[in-house]
């Protein structure tokens, strides 16, 4: 059975709710391109009630800034036409719903409703959803790909440093995820209907190391070896943990949407802004931002006992990392935005 991939929740210190700035930061720098994008592309049908659904939505805050964003820009794409909004909040079942729904807006000005399930897959009626929005989510992959757990990446806990069959089995699972994705949201979209896309990406042409999300990882595989040397830590454990992303190239992304001919990619653009990582303390905002994302993987896998160590470990590693050349070079976040819209079927 594959892991279910879960930011933690709740909303105590080490929760995604208390650390997903960074995310939210990202989200921020697309919000223009975002409107935009809604006020330039969107088509408004003649029904009174218009559906959105956040795909990877975890428990908040950021979802409920970007529905509160793509609400008013449909809005004031529509004029004075009336509309109700019905806002459908996605993620895997283990998700923190509960956390999610306590935190609604109280000013949200829709009606909401949680749709667990992985989004590789069917998930909403056909023709049933006007817009689609997923953010920091699609770089997930349903599974650590098979050659991969059959042959095997000694030492590695991601494909970056890795040999070429691992990235290349990496990239194949992300095509195929992402033709899954697509076909999914082709069949629920209403015709006319959008999908916005925000996900971390890396430069065309560039080695797979040249991301700093992949080699934040990287640094924590270093964290979980460090371990390993001391005793702490059983190597097969490491050995046996891969971490299902991948960090696309822009060329990737407009090559695997290309192949769904029910859709048009409207608008792929490349995103940047820099990353804080020039003091200890700034690491250990990146360590905790870190954990909140893939606690919950590593608690499965190696237990509960030996997480705080590895996160301090991990915290003094990102430190040191930040240090280094690689890291001037590549400093910079680089995240892929893409609006999709679906093609109106020509009657003959």
């Amino acid at each position: 059975m594959e892991k279910s991939v879960v930011m933690n929740g709740g909303d105590g210190p080490k929760s995604y709710s208390q650390n997903s700035q960074i995310q939210a930061e990202g989200s921020d720098k697309v919000k223009e391109l975002l409107t935009g994008s809604i006020s330039g592309t969107l088509t408004p049908s003649p029904r009174q009630t218009f559906s959105v659904a956040d795909l990877g939505c975890s428990v908040g805050p950021n979802t409920f800034s970007s529905m509160k964003t793509i609400i008013e820009a449909v809005k004031h794409k529509c004029g004075s036409k009336p509309l109700e909004f019905h806002v459908f909040f996605n993620d895997n079942a283990d998700n923190d719903f509960n956390t999610l729904f306590q935190n609604l807006p109280v000013d949200k000005g829709y009606m909401a409703a949680g749709v667990p399930g992985s989004f590789h897959g069917r998930l909403f009626p056909k023709a049933s959803i006007d817009l689609f929005h997923s953010a920091f989510a699609l770089h997930w992959i349903s599974k650590v790909p098979d050659e991969v757990l059959q042959r095997g990446n000694k030492g590695r806990i991601t494909y970056a440093c890795s040999e070429d069959y691992v990235v290349e089995a990496y990239r194949d699972q992300f095509y195929k995820d992402v033709e899954v994705f697509l076909e999914a949201r082709s069949a629920e979209m209403l015709e006319d209907g959008l999908m916005v896309v925000l996900l971390p990406g890396r430069p065309d042409g560039s080695d797979p190391r040249d991301s700093i999300p992949m080699q934040v990882f990287e640094c924590l595989g270093v964290a979980m070896n460090e371990m390993v040397s001391e005793g702490l830590l059983e190597e097969a454990l490491v050995d046996s943990f891969n971490l299902p992303m991948y960090m696309p190239t822009i060329s990737e992304v407009r090559d695997v949407v290309s192949r769904h001919k029910s859709l048009t990619l409207e608008v792929l653009q490349e995103c940047y802004h820099p990353t804080r990582c020039s003091n200890l303390e700034e690491a250990r905002v990146g360590s905790l931002h870190t954990r909140a994302a893939v606690e919950g993987l590593l608690c499965q896998h190696m237990g509960h006992h030996l997480i705080d160590v590895l996160f301090e470990k991990f915290t003094q590693q990102l430190f040191e990392f930040s240090k280094t050349a690689r890291f001037r070079s590549i400093e910079k976040l680089e995240n892929l935005f893409l609006l999709v819209k679906k093609r109106k079927l020509v009657q003959t």
